[in-house]
């Protein structure tokens, strides 16, 4: 079992910059794919980034390419998302997922974590 806990949300202003985090326990982290997702109010919870267990690999959907960036420490046991020039609709709760594989840490991760909100304002 992994368990993941997400922190780094908050309010921030349109243009502005967060980092989140995801520190991981239990299970070998080194092993996992993972991943970031997000869930706007009244929309479903959508494929954000997405990275190797190496970290040599990366996946983003087309609203996080260019502004996110997804990292990870394997000796921290912790991923990252930097996110920036952020805009109002990167208004959501957004989660750390970890998966088998990069496939599914893109749609079908085996463990998630709680979430943090981060909220953009124009």
């Amino acid at each position: 079992q992994v368990q993941l806990v997400e922190s780094g949300g908050g309010l921030v202003q349109a243009g502005g910059s967060l980092r989140l985090s995801c520190a991981a326990s239990g299970g070998t982290f080194s092993t996992y794919a993972m991943g970031w997702f997000r869930q706007a109010p009244g929309e479903e919870r959508e494929f954000v980034a997405a990275i190797t267990w190496s970290g040599y690999g990366t996946v983003y959907a087309g609203s996080a390419k260019g502004r996110f960036t997804i990292s990870r420490d394997n000796a921290k046991r912790t991923v990252y998302l930097q996110m920036d020039t952020l805009e109002p609709e990167d208004t959501a709760v957004y989660y750390c997922a970890a998966a088998v594989s990069l496939a599914r840490a893109q749609n079908e991760p085996e463990y998630w974590g709680q979430g943090t909100q981060v909220t953009v304002s124009s």
